[in-house]
């Protein structure tokens, strides 16, 4: 098996499993996202790019995550509003997910291995972003207080 980001899969916030593989090629940001965060906005912020560089190669994986604060309390119905209805929201969304501890997402887990941060394999709180390469390797990690804006000359170097 490939160690690599294509070896996972996840539920969709309406239940449809997709494969990582979907996204081979691609140059992914996977954010763990909250709806009742003062990060929350960081929503508008991901949208823009994704809108801004979608063309390009990139896409957004947005993972509701109930961890920090209970942030994320509602049930698929709430955080869909949340996203696509407040927000905008485009790009994909998957299921409430757990992103620390036993019960982590595996991709989750994979990606604090391999981009540990200043948490030493922890996520410190919503709105962490982890970037994949177009091969299926991480590349960077963003802390929660990185505004989308800030990423967006990184990913310039990364998508040409």
């Amino acid at each position: 098996m490939e160690n690599n980001f294509y070896q996972f899969s996840a539920e969709t916030l309406f239940g449809k499993k997709v494969d990582m593989t979907t996204y081979k090629g691609k140059t992914v940001i996977v954010v763990n996202t909250a709806s009742k965060c003062g990060l929350t906005p960081q929503y508008e912020g991901l949208e823009a790019l994704y809108k801004k560089y979608k063309d390009k190669g990139l896409v957004i994986l947005g993972f509701p995550c109930n961890q920090f604060a209970n942030q994320e309390p509602g049930d698929e119905k709430t955080i869909s509003e949340t996203c696509y209805t407040n927000y905008g929201v485009t790009f994909p969304m998957f299921a409430k997910t757990d992103v620390n501890g036993e019960s982590a997402h595996p991709i989750f887990k994979y990606l604090k291995k391999e981009l540990s941060g200043l948490f030493g394999g922890m996520v410190k709180w919503n709105f962490t972003k982890f970037v994949i390469d177009k091969d299926g390797k991480p590349v960077k990690r963003f802390a929660p207080t990185t505004k989308p804006e800030e990423i967006d000359k990184y990913l310039q170097k990364i998508l040409n």
